[in-house]
């Protein structure tokens, strides 16, 4: 998952960018912006064939059949589990039927935690048993697990001012949820912060946008130097609770068990296919998804749905015998929930190409109706998306927003790639997000179908077109 805010796109833009100024292409002479524009006008069948096939035509529902077949035989997929590698040789397997070329798996090392049984339970001021989930890398309890008298913050500015309420007791955030990017800091730094004030172990609010008492996992990050507290999310409605609790001056207690562990990295691997360019093979359009989930749920939203629509988009191109001029690269990370480990090693192993890679995209914020895309480049090569987007008027789906980072495209990005990543009802998708509720029930095969052709025209025409996307 990725920490952003997100924001619409500007709609002011270089005045040079339609009054004939050039953009650098493959080497000839340098081609104006109206002469992009009819290029990418001329994609308008090839588009309209995509969106048939994958939204009306005989590869509907597609994507979301494969993904169930694969989420109901293999399940959740944390890192480092036997399912994840099971789930990485079916995906090879699958990519090698479906005739994709240079289908390969890339070795990774990746990081190995298992939460272990868990519990939380109010001995005070009531009996009350809690749900939660132990949050990624968190160390456990000593086996008898720790009682402790509760402190209730709402921020961090909070816990400073009350740092010497902290000492020996269980720091719960009650933090405030206004977009992830902002309250999830509480669920990766909460730990440390309340370690710093001497606290015994931490209690965050679920990150969600929306809860049925369900508590939402995700990664957690120590910090060298800072002592290593247990730590686990809880549901919103127990963090209001012990918040209502508190402002009426009640004492309250836990007992907390955790038996969760961190064992030696895991032998892994990155998941890699391709449609070899026609005219630049060397070139990349790199579309990708995450393999990998957490341990609970089916992992079908985050990521099952980024990574099928991302295989869908290179599907439906070979389906109708296209072959871009420049390579479609599919790439299905590993280990994306612990940061992105298995794309860091992708990014070392293949950097000395960057050149070559015209756009990176992602899609990991799921799959339900598209809003759009976001984009992240230069001016120039946002006007060439507009008109890509363009192509995608047949099913409404035209917009170009700003942040396309992505956990796992970030590294080249950074390095001024432009990147790409697929929007959609977030509010929605926080909901279910790194909870039990993940499953193929969130799940709409013909919202898919819409996603899909999304990914596919616009892999393909940026992967066809006779430049590569302008960078600052």
């Amino acid at each position: 998952m990725k920490f952003l805010l997100f924001v619409f796109a500007g709609v002011v833009h270089l005045l040079s960018l339609s009054s004939g100024r050039a953009i650098h292409g493959n080497g000839n002479r340098e081609r104006t912006f109206q002469e992009i524009k009819e290029e990418i006008a001329r994609y308008g069948d090839v588009a309209k064939a995509i969106i048939n096939l994958a939204v009306y035509g005989k590869a509907q529902n597609r994507s979301y059949e494969r993904l169930a077949l694969l989420v109901d035989t293999v399940g959740p997929r944390p890192s480092g589990s036997k399912n994840l590698e099971k789930a990485i040789q079916i995906m090879h397997q699958n990519l090698q039927e479906n005739g994709l070329e240079n289908v390969h798996l890339e070795p990774v090392k990746i990081p190995h935690w298992e939460r272990g049984e868990e519990s939380a339970v109010m001995l005070e001021p009531r009996n009350h048993k809690m749900a939660i989930l132990g949050l990624g890398s968190s160390i456990g309890t000593p086996p008898e697990g720790l009682t402790a008298e509760v402190l209730v913050v709402t921020s961090f500015d909070e816990l400073q001012r009350r740092a010497p309420e902290a000492r020996g007791k269980i720091v719960v955030y009650n933090q405030p949820y206004s977009n992830y990017s902002s309250t999830v800091q509480y669920r990766v730094q909460g730990a440390v912060e309340a370690a710093k004030v001497g606290a015994l172990a931490s209690l965050i609010r679920s990150v969600a946008s929306f809860s049925i008492y369900s508590p939402h996992t995700g990664i957690q990050e120590y910090q060298d130097g800072v002592p290593k507290i247990p730590t686990a999310c809880i549901t919103v409605e127990d963090a209001e609770m012990m918040s209502r609790m508190a402002s009426r001056g009640n004492r309250i207690v836990i007992h907390l068990k955790m038996g969760a562990r961190n064992y030696p990295d895991a032998d892994s691997f990155n998941t890699v296919a391709e449609i070899t360019g026609s005219k630049y093979p060397e070139q990349v359009v790199l579309v990708s998804g995450h393999l990998d989930s957490w341990d609970v749920g089916q992992g079908a939203m985050d990521d099952g749905g980024g990574a099928f629509i991302s295989w869908e988009a290179l599907s439906l191109i070979k389906d109708l015998g296209l072959r871009p001029k420049r390579t479609l690269r599919l790439v299905l990370w590993t280990a994306e929930e612990q940061g992105g480990i298995g794309a860091f090693q992708y990014y070392q192993l293949h950097k000395a190409n960057i050149s070559n890679y015209s756009l990176v995209m992602e899609s990991d914020l799921g799959t339900f109706l598209p809003s759009g895309l976001q984009f992240t480049g230069s001016a120039k090569a946002r006007a060439v998306m507009e008109e890509v987007m363009s192509l995608l008027r047949p099913i409404n789906v035209t917009q170009v927003f700003e942040a396309g980072e992505g956990t796992d495209i970030n590294f080249w990005i950074k390095a001024g790639v432009p990147g790409a990543s697929l929007l959609d009802d977030l509010y929605k998708y926080f909901s279910f997000h790194h909870s039990y509720g993940d499953t193929m029930t969130v799940m709409d095969p013909k919202q898919m179908n819409v996603a899909a052709a999304v990914w596919a025209v616009v892999s393909y025409v940026v992967a066809d077109m006779e430049e590569m996307l302008p960078r600052s």
